[in-house]
């Protein structure tokens, strides 16, 4: 969860239905199983009846019409609804009056979803267009209903007489009336008139500063013999200048894997110069009035700086904490990286003579040091990995550990014929869960990236039934052509297991209220799952479980393999985390001081954090750091905040225990169930027994560098 910006995308295949395969220990009952389930799996193609999934609110192939007039609907109602909260008079405000909000919202939820998420998968364009229009008018309305000062002031009566029925509905009042006073509605007329222009100042500078990004089509022409390295297949993709040279454009799809396989030093400089100096004249002063303007907005909500706000209402808590953890992890690192450069600086010395390692290098040296290192063919790697086979595997996983089972639902309506439902049921109780839509193939129209979308919040309804949680896994496999299965890159498969850590996190929700259901928590927490479960890709056992060559299945990787790829994913990990330090530290920075020379900071910092490395001259932050600007404002440290204490779940509890069930449903009950409804922190302790710690992190990155 750079500047080209992105969007997502694709799902998977309608079939008939299937059970789990059972693995065995034996490779012969294994062949027979699996090419059951397989066959089974492929066999769901053909069209089926059309029916309901018991329990679900989400309105599937709404058309353009329905879509405008359902949004028409939640609107109308949720103003309704607003009005008579209200219409209450604050000294007579009641319990009911305040949960009719929290109702509204697990009423709408499903229905906003349906509205929604066409936008992503529909065939159809004017489907599309007309749900991206139905969401733009929703949040619309949602944003305006976060500034009604009438609301407020009913719900702030409420939670001053401090009557609460529970913990969870105590936190449900708190979590409004923090949102309606991060919107100003504590402040004096005039400071909130100012809160509110500052805001919409804001939001457009942030979006100014990513069109440029996007507008930027400047590009740098060279001959073939300065590309050596790269590809032929890469090089047929690019461009041809008047000249006749290869045009490489300034986007991440280019500069990425040049900065990654070109051979000719020069080059690498001279692409990685003019991707750091993108929109330097017009981005610089956007990112520092952007700054100017965050902070005068915290320093009217009480905070002393922005960093302090964004921390509030997130694991961290404040700006200090964020700090002493960036600076933990970079010190116990620094020996570490340290060594990693010098190997780097050695390679480039063999390679180039006593040309000077810049920035520009680290990308090259650390591919050309793991080629040599590692005995991995990630193309050859790739038959191994059937997308069924490793589906298979999660479900098999996942129901040994968490005690989930998926079983594929015949018959559900759906949009495309390659998307799949699955039931998940409780594999002891057999109560039923949630469901799971499955949209995994790429096709025309779809948005492109790997994600997934909560389609109904699970929680507890007014007559004591629960509602069932309802969630969306959309990626862009390849679909299989013939007797050609479709095939998975193992960064696709890891990226897999962490896209099922949100589905299981969505589904294994049991708050009472939709507000704190599922994946709407904590943002230092939600990814701390997914995280968590991408450390199973790496074990020997999971990779033979999940893993069988395309052509006979009964031979999955071998032992070697197995062992490099745990080698692998740690190679040079201190270095580029260093890197990442960098990036976290200049956006905190940034945002908890005034009168910050970005310049300055930058060229300080980077031979600060990358032991001596300087910046490259001209480089513009403004390029290196659009997180900063829109999206992960004072929080890009938050995807490390997340790696470290999904590190620590693992080594503490499951590293001896990968399919331990016991272990499995604790954190299932302790850390997955309460949703929102529970302090993280809280969460965490409880599955542990301690505090969550940096240390067993950094204790994997550094015990591996020795292996």
């Amino acid at each position: 969860m750079g500047g080209d910006e992105l969007a997502r995308e694709k799902m998977l295949k309608q079939k008939r239905e299937r059970k789990i395969i059972a693995f065995t220990g034996t490779a012969a009952l294994l062949a027979i199983v699996v090419n059951f389930a397989i066959s089974a799996f492929n066999s769901y193609k053909e069209k089926r009846r059309k029916k309901d999934l018991p329990g679900s609110c989400v309105r599937i192939n709404l058309s353009a019409a329905e879509i405008r007039k359902l949004a028409d609907r939640i609107i109308a109602k949720s103003k309704e609804v607003h009005d008579t909260v209200a219409s209450v008079s604050v000294d007579k405000v009641t319990y009911q009056d305040v949960i009719s909000l929290a109702e509204l919202e697990a009423k709408h939820f499903p229905l906003v979803q349906s509205c929604i998420f066409p936008r992503l998968v529909s065939t159809t364009e004017d489907v599309r267009k007309a749900s991206a229009e139905a969401e733009q008018r929703i949040d619309i309305h949602v944003s305006m209903c976060s500034k009604r000062e009438d609301v407020y002031r009913v719900v702030k009566a409420f939670a001053s007489r401090g009557k609460w029925i529970s913990a969870e509905f105590q936190c449900y009042i708190h979590c409004l009336v923090r949102d309606f006073e991060q919107n100003g509605l504590s402040l004096t007329l005039a400071k909130r008139e100012e809160a509110q222009r500052l805001r919409a100042q804001m939001d457009e500078q942030s979006l100014q500063y990513i069109r440029n990004l996007n507008d930027d089509c400047n590009s740098l022409n060279f001959s073939e013999a300065e590309l050596d390295g790269l590809p032929s297949e890469f090089l047929q993709s690019l461009d041809r200048a008047e000249n006749g040279k290869f045009k490489v454009h300034l986007r991440s799809n280019h500069v990425s894997p040049l900065l990654e396989l070109c051979k000719v030093g020069k080059t690498r400089k001279k692409v990685a110069l003019a991707y750091g100096q993108r929109c330097k004249e017009v981005n610089m002063p956007l990112l520092e009035n952007l700054v100017q303007l965050r902070h005068k907005y915290a320093r009217l909500l009480g905070y002393e700086n922005f960093a302090d706000y964004a921390a509030s209402s997130r694991m961290a808590k404040t700006s200090s904490k964020v700090f002493e953890f960036l600076e933990n992890i970079s010190t116990s690192l620094s020996d570490l990286a340290a060594k990693e450069l010098a190997i780097l600086k050695d390679q480039k010395k063999k390679d180039e003579g006593d040309s000077p390692f810049g920035i520009e290098d680290l990308l090259y040296y650390v591919k050309r040091i793991e080629e040599q290192k590692f005995n991995l063919d990630f193309g050859a790697l790739k038959q191994y990995f059937p997308l069924n086979l490793v589906l298979h595997g999660i479900f098999k996983i996942l129901q040994n550990l968490l005690g989930l089972r998926f079983d594929e639902t015949s018959g559900a309506e759906v949009w495309h014929h390659d998307v799949c439902v699955f039931s998940v049921s409780d594999s002891s109780s057999g109560e039923l869960l949630g469901y799971a839509y499955l949209d995994l193939y790429s096709r025309e129209g779809k948005y492109g990236l790997t994600c997934v979308v909560p389609l109904q919040n699970g929680l507890l309804l007014s007559g004591g039934a629960r509602q069932v949680p309802v969630v969306l896994l959309i990626s862009n496999f390849h679909k299989e052509v013939g007797d050609h299965p479709a095939l998975l890159r193992y960064s696709e498969v890891v990226n897999l297991f962490h896209e099922f850590g949100h589905v299981v996190h969505h589904l294994c929700n049991q708050a009472t209220l939709g507000r704190f259901s599922g994946l709407r928590v904590d943002p230092d927490f939600v990814e701390i799952p997914s995280q968590l479960f991408e450390n199973w890709c790496y074990e020997s056992s999971i990779l033979k479980l999940i893993s069988g060559f395309h052509q006979d299945i009964t031979r999955p990787i071998k032992d070697d393999i197995c062992m490099s790829l745990q080698r692998w994913r740690h190679s040079f990990s201190a270095l580029k985390l260093r890197q990442e330090i960098l990036y976290c530290l200049f956006d905190q920075i940034i945002h908890s001081a005034d009168n910050v020379d970005f310049l300055e900071l930058f060229k300080y910092l980077h031979p600060k954090i990358m032991l001596g490395l300087p910046v490259l001259e001209g480089t513009n932050p403004a390029s290196c750091f659009p997180h900063s600007a829109i999206g992960y404002e004072a929080s890009c440290y938050s995807r490390i905040w997340s790696k470290v204490f999904a590190a620590d779940i693992f080594v503490s509890k499951f590293s001896d225990a990968l399919l331990n069930q016991y272990v499995g449903l604790q954190f299932r009950n302790k850390v997955l169930a309460p949703g929102g409804a529970k302090d993280p922190v809280e969460s965490l302790s409880d599955f542990l027994g301690r505090e969550p710690s940096i240390q067993a992190f950094v204790d994997s990155i550094t015990l591996s560098s020795s292996l």
